[in-house]
């Protein structure tokens, strides 16, 4: 539920439209109840993190198609629950209390959920790509 508001909250601040608030918040409560599930199944954060955002896209594109509104506002919206903010925030503060073994350990993971972020998003897209182009080629015979 706090992902469904985080994410359709983010999209109120990134001036999305009133109509499309409620897919927001659905594709970022998705996203983060996949990330959740796979968590707490024993995978490790980051590949989680990575099928949590590849459902955001997937859930972003529908949406951009049946709303007819930029992928954009759905994609940002969505991944807000996943963005590892108060991880960054503990390395931040190791790196002031001058623990700089875990501050350095915390930066890496930061590093990687946040690549894990951008590889969910790409591959999904990559994926999309390929479906327009075999879908594309099935039409004309």
């Amino acid at each position: 539920m706090t992902s469904f508001i985080a994410a359709s909250g983010f999209g109120i601040l990134f001036n999305a439209p009133r109509q499309a608030l409620i897919q927001c918040g659905l594709a970022g409560m998705f996203g983060w109840i996949v990330y959740y599930i796979l968590v707490d199944q024993g995978m490790d954060t980051v590949p989680a993190t990575i099928f949590g955002s590849m459902l955001v896209a997937v859930l972003s594109h529908l949406c951009a198609r049946l709303y007819k509104t930029p992928i954009i506002i759905f994609n940002v919206s969505g991944i807000i629950p996943l963005v590892p903010g108060g991880i960054a925030y503990d390395a931040m503060r190791k790196f002031v209390e001058n623990d700089y073994f875990s501050a350095v350990q915390l930066s890496a993971k930061v590093m990687l959920l946040a690549g894990a972020i951008a590889i969910g998003l790409m591959f999904s897209e990559v994926a999309n790509q390929i479906f327009k182009k075999a879908w594309g080629w099935f039409r004309l015979e």
